[in-house]
């Protein structure tokens, strides 16, 4: 049976999570913040249902979604292994939320600054969803930005003769030194 929280939550599983692979949640050590770089949670919603993975019918999501105003939806359970962060899926939980980071201009240069502010209601879901899954997730020790594990650079979408971070979230507008202080987890940041 695939884990379930204990906080509120809305279950919205996505139509292709009995085709990701289970993993034994004590490998799971790791949370990884994401921001959704889009307009709303349905949007979010949308590109989470894309099939990106032919041969195995599967696309990118994170584990859970916390909207702006708190609310919580769990897209994948834990102990299912979702595609949101390249080299370290199979240990870790994505948290994604809801915020226009640079939507949308993901990769344009001269625009890669997070636009929007973290609302404290959806910071203290984050709080609570991250003392849950501590309970629950036995080996659980470490959290990190979706921008500390994947610093590759792209070339800009308006000029490739620039470079750009393809990701950046959940960027400089993340409130890192509240969360640290209250999760109890230690930021991980490969190389440090």
């Amino acid at each position: 049976m695939d884990q379930s929280p204990t906080i509120e939550t809305r279950y919205r599983l996505l139509p292709y999570t009995e085709q990701l692979d289970i993993r034994p949640l004590e490998q799971v050590d790791m949370l990884v913040i994401h921001c959704t770089e889009l307009p709303d949670l349905e949007t979010a919603r949308e590109y989470g249902e894309k099939i990106l993975y032919p041969q195995s019918g599967t696309g990118n999501s994170g584990h859970y979604y916390i909207d702006r105003d708190g609310s919580t939806e769990l897209w994948i359970p834990e102990l299912r292994v979702a595609h949101h962060v390249r080299g370290y899926n199979e240990r870790s939980v994505g948290i994604e939320l809801v915020n226009l980071g640079r939507y949308p201009y993901w990769l344009e240069s001269g625009r890669q600054f997070m636009q929007e502010e973290y609302p404290s209601a959806q910071i203290g879901a984050l709080l609570n969803l991250i003392v849950d899954l501590s309970y629950h997730l036995p080996s659980l020790k470490l959290i990190s930005g979706h921008d500390d594990l994947d610093r590759d650079f792209v070339p800009a979408s308006n000029d490739p003769t620039k470079a750009v971070r393809r990701k950046r979230d959940p960027g400089e507008k993340f409130p890192w030194p509240e969360v640290l202080a209250d999760c109890g987890l230690v930021r991980y940041q490969p190389g440090s």
